[in-house]
């Protein structure tokens, strides 16, 4: 594998995945972000995503391969994210209650119940960190494939997939903060979660030592579609409805797939 396809994916991966210690700034200047705006970028990035996934990945593949196994790489990767989903906890991205704002109970058990609920977020913060570095794995592997085929197909990807990971960052460092009231170890755990995605890199860089077969790395880049079109419907635009509503977040999303079909001309001439 050429070094600096590797070091040019690794470089794009973590600016991804620390991109989840943008999300965590948020946190640590506001304990309480501005959802509407995450909800704006997350309709963008999904514009991105979608345009990524059916006008370029996809696309490519069935006109490279063929149509009917075009097809087959895309659902395998809908299919191979759907599993990854099923099995691990769906993070939780609304904001968590402040414990310090609960009233005390009579009978002296009101410090007992808050610290019990500080476990508790505390637990849900941790857990939504595992979660979320289990999700940015599988992207730190598309952001590879992206780059072996070239720089403008990896940049895409790396700059959607970013676009992406900034509320996630917001999903661990809310509860982390709640429940330690320390900013700094909620922006550390935020930003450990991103790391996952270069560590995506460099399994699949093991995996795959060798220059692969050009039939095949277009299958592969057809999964990524496959991957980044459901990651996009059943994550991405859930929640930019619910953080700023169903017309606001449609519109996001076709002004990110506009700014997508732009580059795309630029890449092409």
């Amino acid at each position: 594998m050429d070094r600096q396809v590797f070091y040019r994916a690794l470089a794009l991966s973590c600016v991804g995945g620390l991109s989840t210690a943008i999300g965590a700034l948020f946190v640590v200047l506001n304990p309480a972000p501005n959802l509407k705006m995450l909800g704006l970028l997350q309709g963008f990035a999904a514009g991105l995503m979608l345009s990524i996934s059916f006008l370029d990945l996809a696309h490519n593949a069935m006109n490279s391969i063929g149509f009917l196994k075009g097809n087959l790489w895309f659902f395998a990767g809908v299919l191979f994210f759907a599993f990854i989903v099923k099995f691990i906890p769906e993070p939780d991205f609304s904001p968590q209650a402040d414990p310090s704002e609960k009233k005390a109970d009579d009978g002296g058990t009101g410090k007992d119940m808050m610290r019990k609920h500080r476990r508790q977020v505390l637990f849900s913060g941790i857990i939504t960190a595992v979660g979320i570095s289990l999700h940015n794995f599988p992207e730190g592997m598309a952001v590879f494939l992206g780059s072996v085929k070239g720089l403008h197909v990896g940049l895409n990807l790396a700059l959607a997939i970013a676009l992406h990971n900034i509320p996630e960052g917001v999903a661990v460092a809310l509860p982390i903060y709640f429940a330690t009231r320390s900013k700094w170890q909620a922006f550390y755990m935020a930003a450990g979660s991103g790391l996952a995605e270069p560590a995506g890199v460099i399994v699949v860089a093991y995996l795959f030592p060798s220059s692969l077969n050009p039939d095949i790395l277009e299958g592969l880049l057809g999964s990524v579609g496959g991957v980044m079109a459901f990651l996009t419907l059943h994550e991405m635009l859930p929640l930019a409805f619910d953080y700023c509503g169903q017309k606001q977040a449609v519109k996001a999303v076709f002004v990110g797939m506009a700014c997508m079909s732009a580059r795309f001309v630029d890449s092409s001439n």
